[in-house]
């Protein structure tokens, strides 16, 4: 029978020589296991906290260290009695050589590859020591480099290009450089006769929704003969289907099963059904009965297509991902890993992290190209929790070699990974790198009219790996769609193309900075990336102060070094100065950019919610948010900061992404009075509104349209019954904005009209509401708060909180003293005779403050 040990008692660690971290000859017990290099020192108090002060530059020397790990464990003779002893190890980082006793048993050169070593010559009945050492990852980088030369890259230090490393380690436009290094993922003693050495359950669903199952078993060796057993057990552990008897030959075997449509549930995103999830245990036998070796894998069964064809109205071809014929709006976000440490994340962390995209509305999230495969309890919570994946090679932003040594380690790092990953239903696409080709086009070295070359000779080697090794990996060991990189649009065609493929969409912020008002025209047919940074909570940035009042300003030095964005004091006031009259104290900065980054993001799901349309019409099928998380406690794009405190971005996005949401703009449109003069012309203000249904039935609904003046008493309102499309936008009004008269001059200013329009349903519940204000509010003179009639009333619980006004009131940001409070929504408008409750989870019966534009703190 196969046995599997975790060696996770009894581990120590030396820097190797001798040095800051430990003296020459001392080994240090480790806290705990797998665990890397810093996350012991900083326990051991041998260095600062790298996520506070400046400390980050304190600790470099510990990436460019030598160190090892040392575990003496015991083995009994039953173990050594098996006919094979392997060691395991899931995952090292990354240079490691390993001895058993006195024996060298293994080199590794790659962090996301999972090594096996036979130990049973060299194990004995009592004490075995397992000793290993590590290099450091950036002084072999930078020898690699020497060797094969130098590359293009954004980010980091070039020699990551040549390592097989988690690449923000080096340092990324939003994370730290903190380079890891050690024993990463679980070191396993496997002691057996004969081993499950490949379980390949896949499953083929007909557009009829039949589905048909196959099972390949691979084992170890071959054997004489045996028999294998399949038993399909549905989530309440009920058998749904059990097939023994079936013959292994030469070392493998295959069993293949059909079931009638309804027969097994399907698997759905978020939003459009269950998330059934069946077990497929399977069990290998000798002819005497003798079990050999058993594994369960979790499945589940849904049909899943990435559909590019011709839009019916538009140049160009769809992106979209259907799923048991249903076509999806992926409304998500971009992840990175959630730690610069990757040893201190917990399933615990993790499930909190995705629980915090599916409170939001969201429904897919895309694994970044320049961290780590995630940890299988990753996708399994997304499996069960029905949030789509879309899933990056670990390749970004580089000019990646394809030399031959690198090219072997890409290719068993992307089998293993594609073997280990395959089974989550949550996986709908593989993507070859991120951003890879946009750097080869931004440095002229890619030649789109060559499909047919081998690549690794050209100045593009990489091309090689996106194009051919991967897809050929992809296409051999698994059923899921391959996307040469994000963003890609076609063969032939530039990663820009907007009509084509997925976009990641940076002219505003980098690129061209464009105003964020013009989303709609920056639109792409599946918008992977896009973003606008935003401090985090103000406690966030006073834990990384550490209590040092004098750095306690915008653009102090350790503020700007919890920035790594390149010049991110122009982008920021750029956007700030623009659109409103801000003052910079610590405070007020922080709400200003949350504020920026909420109105920015909101607005982009809006207008490209508004182009899912379909019927042939979907003109953007997705738009994933850079980024929901950060690697450490930082201001960067991310909607949710290092200690999950949601921003309020967090919250305008989830609003967008409700299942029935209203949207309007008002744009102005001057008429000339004729081709010769310049000065006599019109100026009239369209107001346009429309609506979304995510469900996939109609929705009946009324629309309310209320116009109030900011300066008078004056307001007008008009209502209609609508029908929102299913799966689709609509169009509910177009014309000319009410109570803003015609201008004839350019200087007239225009009235400060606030339009709120919401959808209700038959019994006066509101579906969705949405306040549209004149831009940009720089130029806007609110109201004096004492003639505002704000209100904000804690509910007798404590929990929640009444707002109310007689004024309408943009951009409420809520907050208490003391302890976080969990809102249940942030980044408000308000209006009258439109109250909103606010839970407010641990507030306690505290005062609640609330600050928003116009509130005499700028």
């Amino acid at each position: 029978m196969s046995t599997i040990r975790s060696l996770t008692q009894d581990w120590s660690f030396t820097q190797v020589g001798g040095g800051h971290g430990t003296k020459n000859g001392e080994w240090l017990a480790v806290s705990q296991f797998p665990t890397t290099v810093h996350v012991e020192l900083l326990k051991a108090e041998r260095i600062p906290d790298p996520f506070l002060g400046l400390n980050e530059w304190e600790v470099q020397w510990v990436g460019e260290s030598d160190w090892a790990f040392k575990n003496t464990f015991e083995v009994s003779a039953k173990e050594l009695a098996a006919v094979n002893v392997d060691l395991v190890f899931d995952g090292l980082d990354t240079f490691a050589s390993v001895e058993f006793n006195g024996h060298k048993i293994l080199d590794t050169k790659n962090q996301f590859i999972a090594y096996r070593a036979p130990v049973k010559q060299y194990l004995k009945v009592g004490a075995n020591e397992l000793v290993i050492s590590f290099s450091s990852a950036f002084l072999k980088g930078r020898e690699l480099e020497q060797a094969h030369g130098k590359l293009h890259l954004w980010n980091g230090d070039s020699s990551r290009l040549h390592v097989r490393k988690a690449q923000y380690n080096y340092g990324w436009d939003w994370g730290p450089v903190l380079m890891t290094i050690g024993p990463w993922k679980p070191v396993t003693l496997h002691t057996y006769n004969v081993y499950l050495m490949d379980v390949d359950i896949r499953s083929d669903v007909s557009e009829a929704l039949e589905v048909g199952v196959t099972v390949d078993l691979t084992l170890s060796e071959k054997i004489s003969g045996g028999l294998a057993s399949v038993v399909l057990k549905s989530a309440q552990n009920s058998v749904i289907l059990s097939e023994s008897n079936i013959k292994v030959g030469s070392g493998s075997a295959r069993a293949e099963f059909r079931f009638s449509p309804g027969v097994l549930e399907l698997w759905y995103p978020i939003g459009f059904g269950k998330q059934p999830l069946y077990t497929v245990e399977v069990t290998i036998s000798d002819w005497e009965g003798n079990t050999l070796d058993t594994k369960t894998q979790r499945v589940s069964f849904r049909r899943v297509r990435v559909v590019q064809e011709p839009l019916v109205d538009q140049e160009g071809l769809t992106f979209l991902f259907e799923v048991n014929n249903i076509r999806i709006f992926c409304g998500g976000s971009n992840w990175i890993p959630a730690d610069s440490f990757l040893t201190t994340l917990t399933p615990a962390r993790y499930r909190a992290w995705l629980r915090l995209l599916v409170d939001g509305n969201q429904n897919m999230i895309r694994v970044w190209g320049g961290g780590i495969y995630e940890h299988d309890v990753f996708y399994d919570i997304c499996d069960e929790l029905g949030i789509l994946v879309w899933q990056d090679f670990m390749f970004g932003c580089g000019q990646y070699p394809a030399y031959d040594s690198f090219l072997k380690l890409v290719e068993l790092e992307a089998e293993q990974n594609v073997k280990r990953l395959r089974h989550h239903p949550s996986i709908v696409i593989f993507a070859g790198n991120n951003e890879d080709y946009q750097l080869a086009e931004s440095i002229n070295i890619v030649d789109y009219s060559d499909e047919t070359s081998d690549f690794r000779k050209t100045k593009f080697p990489a091309r090689h790996i996106y194009e051919r090794t991967l897809p050929s990996i992809v296409q051999k060991f698994c059923n899921i769609h391959y996307h040469r990189s994000s963003p890609y649009s076609a063969p032939g065609t530039v990663t820009t193309d907007k009509t084509l493929g997925d976009l990641h969409q940076w002219n505003v912020w980098h690129g061209s900075q464009e105003p964020w008002h013009n989303w709609d025209l920056l639109a792409g047919r599946f918008v992977s990336e896009f973003g606008m940074e935003g401090y985090p909570n103000i406690r966030t940035v006073d834990y990384w102060l550490a209590g040092d009042k004098s750095e306690r300003y915008p653009q102090s030095r350790v503020n700007n070094n919890h920035n790594k964005a390149d010049g991110f004091e122009r982008r920021l006031e750029l956007y700030l100065v623009e659109n409103f009259k801000h003052a910079f104290d610590m405070d007020s900065y922080v709400y200003y950019t949350q504020i920026m980054q909420a109105e920015t993001l909101a607005s982009a799901y809006r207008l490209w919610r508004r182009n899912w349309r379909g019927k042939g019409r979907e003109h953007t099928a997705g738009a994933l948010v850079w980024q929901i998380n950060d690697c450490w406690p930082t201001t960067s794009w991310a909607i949710v900061d290092y200690f999950m405190r949601p921003k309020p971005a967090y919250f305008a996005i989830s609003r967008e992404l409700r299942q029935y949401t209203i949207g309007m703009t008002r744009k102005e449109q001057k008429t000339f009075a004729n081709d010769l003069s310049a000065a006599q012309f019109t100026i009239t203000t369209v107001l346009e509104v429309w609506g979304t249904n995510g469900a996939l039935s109609e929705k009946k609904a009324k629309l309310e349209v209320t116009c109030f003046d900011l300066y008078s008493s004056w307001t007008t309102q008009f209502s209609k019954d609508i029908v929102l499309a299913p799966n689709s936008s609509t169009e509910l009004y177009s014309g000319d904005l009410p109570g803003q008269p015609v201008r004839t001059k350019q200087n007239e200013v225009p009235r400060a009209i606030i339009v709120s329009a919401r959808l209700l349903d038959a019994s006066g519940t509101v579906l969705g509401r949405h306040s549209n204000w004149p831009e940009p509010f720089k130029f806007i003179k609110f109201p004096a708060i004492e003639d505002l009639g704000f209100s904000v009333k804690t509910s007798s619980d404590g929990e929640s909180v009444e707002l109310s006004t007689q004024k309408p009131i943009k951009g409420i940001i809520l907050d208490t003293e003391g302890e976080d409070v969990e809102w249940s929504d942030q980044a408000i408008d308000l209006v009258p005779g439109d109250p909103q409750i606010v839970k407010a989870v641990g507030l306690k019966g505290r005062e609640a403050k609330a600050r928003f534009l116009g509130d005499g703190t700028a």
